[in-house]
This record gives C-alpha cells, structure tokens and sequence, in this order.
C-alpha cells in the first residue's frame, strides 16, 4: 500500500484548511479521515447558521489578547497568518464576506453552507481525497517513520505525516495521548450562568450595554466588560460568554457554583449620590420606578432592582429615608447573584483543554514528541473567546501546519 504524503483525521474547520493548504503547496497524496457522515458540522451550526468566520482585529497583538489560553505561541502564529489574511484568503476563493459593527465577520449570504461548500471545493479542486465514516481508532508509528491508521473496522491507511485535526472530541485526545503527549483536561468555555434568583425572569429579554461583571474565587478576581443578556434562566450575552471562558478551569473546579458581581453603572459612589440627590430636589413628587438615576436600565429591570433592595417602587423620590438612598447605591455598584450552575442547553462549543501546548512547535505546528505528527485546531489548548476567535485559530494552526507540511514534502522530492 502506497502512504499518503498527509492523512488529516478530522474533517472540520482546522483540518480542510490544513489539507488545501498543503495540497496548493505542492503536497500531492491527501486524505481527510472523518469518523461521521457530516464534514464541517461544527461550521454548519455556528452563529446561527451563519457562521462566524473571524473578527476584524487585523493587529497580532490585539488579537492575541482575546485567548485565555495560548500565550505567545499564538503571537507567533497570528504573525505569520493572522485574521487580515483569512479574510482574504477566503475572498480570493470566491466567498464573499462582510463586517459587522462589532467587527464579527460573516459571509455576505449569512450562510454557514456557503464556508462549508468554500472549503469543499478548494480541498476538491487540488484532488484531496476525502474519506467519511472512517472513524481512527489507533495510529501506530512503524519502526521506518510512517504511521499506520486503523479505523474501527480494522480498516488501515499509511501515511508519511499525520495531523490530528479532531476539535474537542476525546477521540483525538486519546490518539494523541497513546503518541506520547500529554493532555490538560478538557473542561466547558463558552457558557451562560444560571440562577436561581427570585423574579429575575421577568426580565428576560432585557439586555444593557457596556456592564462590568465580576467573579472571586480562591484569591483570584475575574472581571470583564460589556453588554448583558437577562435571560429566563440567568444571565448570558458576551460579556458573559468572556467571562466564562477566562475563568473556565476554575468555575469548572467550583463545580459552576459561585457568587457573580455585576456593577449596573459606570460611575462612582459619589457621582451615583449626586444623581440621586438631584431626583430627590428636582424630581421629589415622581414616583421612584418612573425615574432612573441610570437611564440605561430598562423600567422592567429597574423595578425589579427595586423589589430586590426592598424599596416600594410607588414611593416618591423625595419619600426615600437614607439608608435606602444608601443601599440603592450599593446595589447599583455591587449587585450580586448566586449562580447555580451552567445554562441548560449545554450550548458551549468550546473547551478548555487538549494537547499540553509546550509540548508543540508552533512555527510549524508539528509534534516535539512524534516527528511526523501535526496538530491543528481545538485539539490543542488553545481556545478564545466568542467572537470568531475560535475559527480564527483553526485557519492559522492549519495554514502553519499545512505550509510546514509541504516543505517537508519539498526537501524530500528534492533529495
């Protein structure tokens, strides 16, 4: 049986672009392995069946600041294939892409078929084989550096390199482990909190910008910025979303149980008091629900405040006694839930997690254990925040991967 120049086991995001790059690199003899009927599925399904293709942070060193995990391995890697050239890599392939106000990139159609179908046929066009429902059970390095890959049919394929391209799923955990790596335990990113605070539900729906969240646990304090979600449950929206991966291991250590902080407004004790003061003088016979001393709460959200702080939301602004001033103040400033655990979806797509990343080049993506093995993709641990982070991994880690590839296939043809 003649081996594969490359055998890519994965078919998603990381491991089609893996395998064109090579293949538009000179690599002739590729094969995608994919273990289910369904190529890309992960594409399919994200941003709501518009798939989020990355994000306009065109800067390395801006880019990188939105992955927990990763360090400046990735600095390195977004240098040489950062998020400007997946944007143009796609569009010279003929998708067509745009950008959204909070610098998401989607295709113009809002298509994820349109991704999946652009990558198909660049991996089509360059003669990549692709082979579904041949799920890798084992790969075995033969004493003459090829790696031989059983399916679970007992079904075997020879290749000269090997890239494990599986995402989250164990299966490529354990490939990798049973070729000598190391795995950090993979745990959810990516995820709402639930609570179960009384009467918060009927704020559902209710979303606020610009809000500051906090976490505490174990002497660690874990914060973030931006716009909220009430939902029936808790609390979503990407503020929510960042926080949970920054703080992914440790909420997985505290078993999702934990005290959340959010701060309603961005001015401070005194500048709060001086507004509410003025409501007081100026606007002394409203009742307190039909004026905001922060006009960004919606009346739903406000009055719900109110019940919580223990104020009668008919009261009048001039009727409010100083230690409900006081703790109206403390609860716009420091408002805190109890969460209770995850949402009830299990809607995360990411985790945190896979192959230890030290023991990985990251100039070319190739195993420092095994020569011959690659990685690309969540595979590794490396996971970002919502956003389009995540993809924008997989098209680096796989054009590296797939560039380093080809000289390896180059330097061999030559010799």
């Amino acid at each position: 049986m003649e081996p594969f120049d490359l055998v890519v086991v994965g078919g998603g995001p990381a491991g089609f672009m893996t395998a064109i790059t090579a293949a538009e690199n000179g690599v002739k003899r590729i094969i995608i392995l994919e273990g289910t009927s369904k190529l890309m599925e992960k594409v399919r399904i994200s941003g709501g069946g518009r798939c989020n293709v990355t994000n306009a942070t065109w800067i390395p060193n801006e880019l990188v600041e939105n992955y927990p995990r990763g360090g400046i391995q990735l600095l390195e890697s977004f240098n040489r294939f950062a998020a400007g050239d997946v944007f143009d890599w796609f569009e010279k392939r003929g998708l067509k892409l745009k950008i959204e106000e909070d610098k998401r990139v989607f295709p113009k159609s809002n298509s994820s078929l349109d991704v999946i179908n652009c990558l198909r046929k660049s991996a089509i066009l360059k003669n990549v084989e692709i082979l579904k429902k041949f799920f890798v059970k084992e790969i075995v390095k033969t004493p003459d550096n090829l790696f031989n890959i059983f399916s679970l049919k007992k079904e075997n394929i020879i290749a000269k390199n090997i890239i494990i391209s599986t995402g989250g799923h164990p299966s490529g955990y354990k490939l990798a482990q049973n070729l000598g790596h190391s795995i950090v335990k993979p745990v959810p990113s990516l995820f709402t909190f639930s609570t179960k605070e009384e009467n918060l539900n009927e704020c559902s729906g209710v979303s606020i910008k610009d809000i500051d969240i906090e976490i505490k646990l174990n002497n660690k304090t874990f914060q973030n910025r931006g716009d909220l979600l009430i939902t029936h449950w808790g609390f979503s929206g990407p503020v929510v979303l960042k926080l949970s991966s920054i703080a992914a291991r440790e909420l997985f250590n505290q078993k999702y149980r934990f005290n959340l902080i959010i701060k309603w407004s961005v001015l401070s004790y005194a500048e709060l008091k001086e507004k509410i003061n003025y409501l007081r003088l100026n606007k002394g016979k409203v009742n307190v629900m039909n004026s905001r001393p922060i006009p960004s709460l919606t009346k739903r959200l406000w009055i719900f405040l109110l019940n919580k702080i223990g104020i009668d939301k008919e009261k009048k602004w001039a009727e409010l006694l100083s230690d409900e001033r006081d703790k109206m103040i403390n609860t716009l400033l420091k408002d805190n839930y109890m969460i209770s655990g995850k949402g009830p979806f299990g809607e995360e797509f990411v985790t945190s997690g896979g192959v230890k990343i030290n023991e990985v080049c990251f100039k070319s993506m190739e195993s420092l254990i095994c020569p011959g093995l690659f990685f690309s993709g969540e595979v590794l641990d490396v996971d970002g925040i919502t956003g389009g982070f995540n993809f924008q991994h997989c098209w680096t880690s796989g054009w590296i991967a797939g560039m380093a590839v080809s000289k390896i296939n180059l330097k061999v043809t030559n010799q």
